[in-house]
């Protein structure tokens, strides 16, 4: 009968433990989900000023894909070291591109294109979506500054749901290891 009572007791703890877990937050497509078809506007890639669907061209290559509502300092250092590593892998056919969503695109341009000039962001083109919300079907919660999904082969790989101001060099470090995920 102990034993049944601390088994008992064993698996309220670990239930109390996933309850505390559930309340991360969650934005964009998750692991094993489908990345569907959504259009931009390319600001700095090599279809710059035209309405084009990147995940469509992409295909099934290793993509990482940021939707981002502000290109603060920390996320411009991310977006760096992320084309840095796509720059790395071209053999492996490896992209990325940046949606900042916004309900103004056209006042973004000019920002975008100066980032990226400054910081040569040479392999990852910036662009913009016409809303703050995104595009529906990828699921953004307003609360996340930024989310990453990764795919390869169609399949997302990593997620990540970041909140404004938790974007630090440690998790840059993390988001730009777990590229290894979808380049094996």
């Amino acid at each position: 009968m102990r034993k049944f009572f601390a088994l008992c007791l064993a698996g309220v703890g670990m239930f109390g433990l996933q309850a505390v877990n559930a309340g991360d937050l969650k934005s964009g497509l998750q692991v094993d989900e489908y990345p569907p078809a959504f259009y931009v506007t390319d600001v700095t890639g090599p279809a710059a000023g035209t309405k084009l669907c990147y995940r469509c061209q992409y295909g099934a290559r290793p993509v990482v894909s940021l939707f981002v509502r502000n290109m603060d300092e920390n996320t411009t250092k991310l977006v760096k070291e992320l084309d840095a590593v796509v720059g790395k892998n071209k053999e492996k056919k490896m992209a990325a591109f940046v949606t900042v969503l916004s309900n103004d695109p056209d006042a973004q341009e000019k920002a975008l294109k100066k980032i990226a000039d400054d910081n040569k962001i040479a392999f990852s083109p910036l662009t913009v979506f016409e809303n703050t919300s995104g595009p529906s079907n990828y699921k953004l919660a307003t609360e996340a500054a930024i989310t990453i999904c990764m795919w390869v082969d169609s399949n997302v790989k990593v997620n990540y749901a970041i909140k404004a101001n938790e974007l630090n060099a440690e998790l840059i470090a993390k988001i730009v290891k777990d590229t290894e995920k979808i380049l094996n």
